[in-house]
């Protein structure tokens, strides 16, 4: 069975760098990933995940991921956690908590985790529950990128069901939901879970056969994610550029560059929605490019006009360092550049743009291929 392994602090921070440029804006933070790593590679535990073609076409797979907004938590929510007398009673073994829950529910252990999504979080975070639980991680994701709603994965794509549902916070508590009316309404019960925590809850879901997981995964993308980040990094160190390497390995495109010169947000329903606007410099100046995410980006505007837009990708990185910015950390003054990548093909669809377009999203705009786009800039 061919596994693949982190085996020093390096090779987790390539990971993390990787994932980060794929989460888009969103995905978990670098310090949680950055932390569970540590502290699994402390604990003596291997981290590896497994090719998808040696999972048993037998063998029972779920995911296991967090879900909240990723905005800065304020005074207000620290004083609600102390009136409410809460205490972290599970740390890094909450996920780990919330797959056992889901098996012992399904009467079944799970025995291989998958990866919602892609994020300097929400890969490191189920990566490190499957090694806790003496089980496979497969190599591959379910979006190919982070994704704010349980809509913009391959599961609700191929018309799988996410129900039932195990939810754990940090506190201790524990929710099973059995089944929901519909996705929108297992997207709306798993979020408003994690506004009652006040913050996050780790939740395991969408178990599957490892046959129809393997109908449906995007394959490989922990491994690019690991060439994707020690790619990053060599430039860095050789003096080279980093996001042109970046560019290089996800056959991505440099869309802008510039300083980040306003990003209004908030914190709303369980996500954190707003705009960066980011002012042109070098061959882009005099031009503005503006960027909405809820949680992650998702629809531009160069020059007021719309622009790249999901399920295409647009990262916006450092443009001295080439690590991604999370939508939570990207601040007034930043120099960035802004890289856009092909989404994945099946999104591209009538019944994908239906729930991973600009107009899922609220906006009334018609979805171009990004190198639709770009061949007639």
């Amino acid at each position: 069975m061919a596994r693949h392994a982190l085996t020093t602090i390096q090779d987790c921070q390539d990971f993390i760098s990787g994932c980060l440029f794929m989460g888009t804006g969103g995905g978990g933070g670098v310090d949680w990933g950055m932390d569970m790593f540590r502290s699994a590679l402390a604990a003596g535990l291997t981290l590896a995940w497994t090719d998808v073609d040696d999972i048993p076409d037998d063998a029972l797979t779920c995911t296991a991921y967090g879900m909240g907004s990723i905005a800065p938590k304020g005074d207000e929510t620290a004083r609600a956690i102390e009136v409410l007398g809460l205490t972290d009673r599970l740390g890094d073994e909450a996920m780990a908590q919330a797959v056992r829950e889901l098996g012992q529910y399904a009467g079944r252990p799970i025995q291989v985790i998958v990866p919602a999504e892609l994020g300097a979080g929400n890969t490191p975070a189920p990566l490190v529950t499957a090694m806790q639980l003496g089980i496979d991680c497969v190599d591959g994701d379910y979006a190919g990128r982070a994704v704010p709603d349980e809509m913009q994965g391959m599961p609700y794509l191929a018309g799988k069901h996410s129900h039932p549902m195990a939810s754990v916070d940090h506190w201790g508590d524990v929710v099973i939901v059995k089944e929901t009316a519909n996705p929108f309404m297992f997207e709306r019960v798993g979020k408003m879970l994690s506004v009652a925590a006040h913050g996050t809850c780790f939740q395991a879901a969408t178990l599957l056969p490892a046959t129809e997981m393997k109908e449906i995964l995007v394959r490989g993308t922990l491994s690019r994610s690991l060439e994707l980040g020690r790619a990053i990094r060599s430039a860095r160190e050789t003096g080279g550029d980093p996001i042109a390497a970046a560019i290089q390995v996800t056959g991505g495109h440099l869309l802008f560059e510039g300083r980040v010169s306003k990003k209004d947000w908030e914190d709303r329903d369980g996500y954190m929605f707003g705009t960066t606007t980011v002012e042109g410099s070098g061959r882009f100046s005099g031009h503005v490019l503006e960027v909405w995410f809820k949680n992650e980006n998702h629809v531009t505007w160069l020059d007021g006009v719309p622009w790249i837009c999901s399920p295409d990708l647009v990262t916006i990185a450092d443009r001295t360092t080439g690590e991604g910015f999370t939508n939570t950390l990207i601040d007034v003054g930043a120099e960035v550049a802004a890289v856009g990548i092909r989404g994945l093909e099946a999104f591209r669809g009538e019944r994908g743009l239906a729930c991973a377009g600009p107009r899922y999203f609220g906006f009334d705009i018609d979805y171009r291929p990004i190198e639709e786009l770009l061949g007639r800039i």
